[in-house]
């Protein structure tokens, strides 16, 4: 595992990500984004959250889902607070206390 080559290769995919990384964020001033383009990125963070959140939900351990899964109701009242509140923290509160409290209940 001390071959040079190895380590030159992996120094040189970290430099080749970086930049490619920082390009975005040094030519943002000079760069000008189409309208539509710049209103589509908004939801790039939300869908991006979704779908960390939602194989969760559907299948914590592999199993399919019960008629009474706690993750499921939590999830479900958790979208609720998000469509009412539009509060991110609002929403993970409320879908953490759902689930604490029904585990604790249950």
């Amino acid at each position: 595992m001390n071959r040079p080559e190895l380590w030159l290769t992996i120094v040189g995919m970290a430099l080749v990500t970086f930049a490619l990384r920082a390009s975005f964020l040094l030519a943002a001033d000079r760069l000008a984004l189409p309208p539509l383009l710049r209103r589509s990125l908004t939801y790039v963070p939300p869908a991006v959250l979704a779908a960390i959140v939602a194989p969760a939900i559907a299948q914590p351990s592999g199993a399919a889902l019960g008629p009474f899964d706690l993750r499921l109701l939590s999830g479900a009242i958790a979208g609720l607070v998000a469509w009412r509140t539009r509060s991110i923290v609002a929403t993970f509160a409320a879908g953490m206390a759902a689930l604490w409290g029904l585990t604790w209940l249950l």
